[in-house]
């Protein structure tokens, strides 16, 4: 079940979740709107599953930076959010993807007890400017069935995320396929 925006403003008023910074005007019916934050990194080279992908970082400065087509880019939520008690859906939302920016497509789901300011895969279909700050998506938070399991206590591949994080997937790759 979805969290209505009331009920997100109570869990956090109990301490069930957590969102910093956090203002309730930022409230939806069912969901809280997030923000783009104020770093992204730049891939910078050929992808490949089997090695680390290299990216130059820079600062979002205020006056925009024009996103391009065919760039990947990695941003990151200006809010950290995090729950024990819900697992979080992010998302983009219609007033980004009317601009043609995809963003965060392949990887929406926060595990419970995963408290992180999200990693963001950014892609846009025509040149476009962003700003730091800007609302960016809807994080919805859903009750989960079941024993619960900490993402945090399981020591999960992003659990010390803190900020943009490249895949990890050349970590699963056996030595011998390369």
């Amino acid at each position: 079940m979805i969290l209505t925006g009331p009920a997100i403003a109570a869990a956090v008023d109990r301490g069930e979740i957590s969102i910093a910074p956090y203002d309730p005007a930022r409230l939806s019916p069912n969901s809280y709107d997030w923000r783009l934050g104020d770093t992204i990194r730049i891939c910078d080279s050929e992808l490949d599953a089997a090695t680390p992908t290299l990216f130059t970082e820079h600062p979002i400065p205020a006056t925009g930076l024009v996103l391009k087509p065919g760039v990947l880019y990695l941003g990151m939520t200006l809010e950290k959010t995090g729950s024990e008690t819900y697992a979080q859906l992010l998302n983009g939302d219609r007033t980004i993807g009317a601009l043609g920016i995809w963003v965060h497509v392949s990887a929406p789901l926060g595990h419970q007890g995963h408290a992180i300011r999200w990693t963001l895969e950014i892609r846009a279909a025509k040149p476009v400017r962003v700003y730091p700050g800007m609302t960016f998506g809807k994080l919805v938070f859903l009750t989960a069935l079941g024993i619960p399991a900490s993402y945090q206590q399981q020591r999960a591949k992003y659990a010390a995320t803190n900020g943009i994080d490249i895949s990890r997937l050349y970590e699963e790759i056996p030595q011998g396929a390369l």
